[in-house]
Formats: structure tokens, C-alpha cells, sequence
């Protein structure tokens, strides 16, 4: 009788073990999937086709966190970089790259004359710079790219579909996107028509 007893205790905490397992898994893979359906909202790309070029609007929606501040007021240089993708969807194959670019905006706030240091490359060249006091433009500077250009539409099919796919990301680590997340990626859909 006190074996039946002992096993059946031993089978009880097994069970009890289990569920325990299970139920931290769920609740973990609930909370991470939480964190990326509401990081995956906050991008928005708007391709265009305009002049014989496929330019790319991107906005970053909630991207300047007060961490971001933070970071930024401390005087620690900080960078926004977009891996910016232009492909070509592709049935029943893997989807051709049109044209890629890598986008850097960097804000480097100097805490003694209190101005914002701007900087934006693209592909490693610095393509423009601007020195400004106002955190409005220093935010917009890091969250928006505005007609960027990707390539010539030369490089298009017509009547093909492309999508352009961009993921965003914040340099140093301690000044984080939306909370814990360290990257958002998003993608925008076209039909190339001439």
C-alpha cells in the first residue's frame, strides 16, 4: 500500500512538473510574439515609381523611445541603419534581388553646445549632414527616409510584382526599438507597370 502511494505521489509531481513547463513556455511564446506583431506595425514603406526610379519613403513609428532620448542626451553617438531590399517575387523559386542599399543616420549630440550633429550615408557615403539645436528635426532626421533613391526602372520587368523589404535597427544596444526589441522589419508591395 505505501509503494501505490509513493508512486502515485512521484506520478503526481511528474505531471505537476510538466504542466509547470508547458505553461512558462506559453506564456513566453505568447509574450514574444506579442513583442514582434507590435514591432512589424511600426514601420511604414511607401515605394513609388516616379522619373525613371524606384524611390522608397520609409517613416519609423515610435522609434525615438525615451531611451533613445537618453542615449542621445548622454552624448553617446547614436545610429539608426535601414538594410533597405528591392526584389522581385519570383513563383515557386526564391525571389530576385533588384537592388539593395544601407542607410545610416547618426545623431551625435554634443552635451556642451547642446546641438544635434547629423550625419546620413547610404552604401558607406555620406550623402548629406546638418547641425541643428531642435530635437524635433534631430528626431524626424533618425525616423524618416524621404525619397530614397533605389535604382533605375530599367532594371524593372513590366507588369512583374516586387516588394521592397526593409529592417530597422538602433545603434549603440542600450538605446533599443520599441522596448526589448532590437529590429523592426517590414515590407511594401508593387506592380511595376510602365
Amino acid at each position: 500500500m505505501i509503494r501505490e502511494s509513493a508512486h502515485c505521489n512521484l506520478k503526481s509531481r511528474i505531471w505537476n512538473l510538466e504542466s509547470t513547463i508547458w505553461t512558462v513556455a506559453l506564456v513566453v511564446a505568447v509574450a514574444a510574439l506579442g513583442g514582434v506583431a507590435y514591432a512589424e506595425g511600426t514601420l511604414r514603406i511607401v515605394p513609388l515609381v516616379r522619373a525613371e526610379q524606384v524611390l522608397v519613403s520609409v517613416d519609423l513609428d515610435n522609434g525615438y523611445t525615451d531611451e533613445v532620448r537618453e542615449v542621445i542626451n548622454g552624448g553617446v553617438r547614436t545610429t539608426f541603419t535601414y538594410d533597405v531590399d528591392l526584389k522581385m517575387i519570383v513563383p515557386a523559386w526564391v525571389d530576385r534581388t533588384i537592388a539593395t542599399a544601407v542607410v545610416t543616420t547618426t545623431d551625435h549630440y554634443d552635451t556642451l553646445t547642446r546641438v544635434h550633429n547629423l550625419s546620413r550615408s547610404v552604401d558607406g557615403r555620406v550623402v548629406e549632414a546638418l547641425v541643428t539645436e531642435s530635437e524635433e528635426i534631430a528626431k524626424k532626421w533618425l525616423t524618416s527616409l524621404n525619397a530614397l533613391v533605389l535604382c533605375r526602372t530599367s532594371l524593372l520587368d513590366p507588369h512583374r510584382e516586387y516588394y521592397v523589404r526593409i529592417s530597422a535597427r538602433v545603434r549603440p544596444p542600450g538605446a533599443t526599438l520599441l522596448g526589448w526589441a532590437t529590429g523592426v522589419t517590414n515590407l511594401a508591395k508593387f506592380t511595376f507597370v510602365p
